[in-house]
């Protein structure tokens, strides 16, 4: 039985790195992939697969893209099972939360430090990076004046290879890659 993969894909349509969803879908479906979709313009793709080499696939997809795009496009793949995982872990919940905030999950490729001291605040206090598990970080934004945080975390404390999505488009991505 195959598996459904999310991939979730740095810098889609941000920097002037314009795709079509409809481009990225051919692209998955080049490489064998079945019953491609995406969801928003922001590089999420659903996708069922056999292949059980999570490493090989993504490097696969990744250099596919970057044949097809030219630039490289980071990837980061969860099953349906590993997102609503991620979801449940939800340490938001236990936040009063406010206009000014956004709750955010950064993915990564690499296992990231469990033994961190936490929370983590940004060098201009925008964002606490409140939880970790293996591959993801969970960081509450706080908006200035409605704008997006400019901060960053002290060194070493996040891989600069990852992407973040909000928690609650995950909770929409989720959704719609179960339908």
């Amino acid at each position: 039985m195959a598996d459904r993969y999310i991939a979730f894909l740095r810098g889609i349509n941000v920097g002037g790195h314009r795709v079509k969803m409809e481009q990225l879908r051919t692209v998955f479906t080049e490489l064998g992939l079945t019953n491609v979709r995406s969801y928003i313009n922001s590089g999420n793709l659903f996708f069922d697969t056999n292949e059980r080499d999570r490493q090989g696939l993504t490097e696969r997809i990744e250099r596919h893209l970057h044949g097809t795009l030219g630039y490289e496009v980071p990837v980061f793949l969860r099953t349906v099972a590993e997102l609503k995982a991620i979801l449940a872990q939800n340490p938001f919940k236990e936040i009063k939360q406010t206009e000014e905030q956004r709750y955010c999950v950064i993915f990564t490729a690499v296992p990231l430090n469990k033994g961190l001291l936490l929370p983590i605040h940004s060098t201009t206090n925008d964002m606490d990076l409140i939880a970790v598990n293996k591959y993801e970080a969970f960081v509450v934004w706080h908006l200035v004046n409605g704008r997006p945080p400019s901060g960053t975390f002290p060194a070493n404390t996040l891989p600069a290879r990852s992407t973040s999505r909000f928690f609650h488009t995950l909770e929409k991505i989720l959704r719609a890659a179960q339908e």
